[in-house]
């Protein structure tokens, strides 16, 4: 369900999340407090080991905190069930990884309408979004090309297109352009802009490469699992 503009999409409060390893206790998250509006584009930065995936993880609800709230549109995530997790990560938050995650033996549009069918779509109208969003993306000319055939740049513009596919409140993208060179990780990152302006989608991402900053409404730095700057 989209909110209006001014709204509150997510909000976590007070949360943390430890491991335990072979040498003790890691803290990953520490105590971070957070809030992100409807159509904002944030950026969270910091070093490798900064809690910036983990975060992420956890607001998608692929991980669990050790202490600590998540609200997804004023809903706690640990009033809801494991299947009512699974249809939220569903239908209503988009994933990007670095590494692509396309199907290697489906096309461009079968990649994208594979979200479509697992959400229990329409197969006829799943293709038609599917097409959709290809064309959004700027790929609609290479709708039967397979990973292989693509390059870094366009294999990550089919997993933006898979994860708009179902008109996502949300967008988590991991390091969405760590694999691609200065240009193509530019387009990338106008590519999200576009989204959040045009389509009202919030986005949050992480990433290394100062050019996120160009795009970003606000920049989130961590270090050592805690929030140090927020601008």
């Amino acid at each position: 369900m989209k909110t209006d503009s001014i709204s509150e999409l997510l909000r976590v409060e007070n949360l943390s999340r430890s491991f335990t390893t072979q040498v003790g206790e890691v803290k990953a998250l520490q105590q971070v407090n957070l809030s992100i509006k409807v159509g904002e584009l944030v950026a969270l930065k910091g070093k490798s080991g900064s809690g910036k995936t983990t975060l992420l993880n956890l607001l998608g609800g692929l991980d669990q905190p050790s202490s600590g709230e998540i609200y997804f549109q004023g809903v706690a995530f640990n009033t809801l069930s494991e299947e009512d997790l699974v249809r939220l990560r569903r239908t209503q938050i988009g994933f990007v990884f670095q590494s692509f995650a396309l199907m290697p033996t489906y096309s461009a549009l079968e990649n994208v309408e594979l979200v479509l069918r697992l959400a229990g779509g329409n197969p006829k109208k799943g293709r038609q979004r599917a097409m959709q969003c290809l064309r959004a993306v700027g790929l609609g000319n290479r709708a039967h090309s397979h990973p292989n055939e693509l390059s870094g740049g366009q294999q990550q513009r089919v997993a933006i297109a898979r994860a708009v596919a179902n008109h996502p409140d949300l967008i988590l993208a991991d390091e969405p352009t760590g694999e691609l060179d200065t240009n193509t990780t530019r387009q990338i990152f106008s590519l999200f802009r576009r989204l959040v302006d045009q389509e009202g989608i919030t986005v949050l991402l992480t990433s290394h490469n100062p050019l996120v900053e160009e795009v970003a409404d606000r920049v989130i730095e961590l270090e050592d699992g805690c929030i140090i700057d927020m601008k």
